[in-house]
């Protein structure tokens, strides 16, 4: 019997790979750290995870973000600017926090443009985005393999 496998190539390169190779990163099983070391655990992942999102959205932000510069040369926005762009959007879309759906919108038809258009000319006159529309919710979803 030959340990080394002469007589049978591919038996010596299962081997030499058993021996020589390192475990790779593929898309679904593992993840680098920060200092570029592959993290294969799962709870490991998920901790990595969690630091990214973190550094990534709860990073140095100005806290003036919602204020806006007045723009004191521009027209107003019209009706017909607003329709245009609520026909625009796509139906069946999730909500965002505030779980208004493109179709509560387009079903108060001619009322949702008019009071539409009131929020945002005031907004664009005052230059200050109400919180509550300001707001964003961020989740992570794992890809599928």
């Amino acid at each position: 019997m030959d340990l080394c496998g002469k007589t049978k190539p591919h038996m010596r390169y299962k081997n030499t790979e058993k021996i020589v190779s390192r475990k790779t990163c593929s898309s679904t099983g593992c993840l680098k750290a920060k200092n570029g070391n592959i993290i294969m655990e799962n709870c490991k992942i998920l901790e990595r995870w969690a630091e990214y999102i973190h550094e990534l959205f709860d990073g140095n932000r100005k806290h003036d973000h919602n204020i806006m510069k007045r723009n004191f040369a521009g027209p107003p926005i019209m009706k017909d600017e607003v329709r245009a762009a609520i026909r625009k959007m796509k139906a069946g879309k999730a909500t965002g926090p505030d779980g208004v759906a493109v179709e509560m919108i387009e079903a108060l038809e001619e009322y949702g443009v008019e009071k539409l258009t009131s929020l945002l000319n005031d907004i664009n006159d005052t230059g200050e985005i109400p919180a509550d529309i300001s707001r964003s919710v961020f989740i992570a979803l794992p890809k599928k393999p």
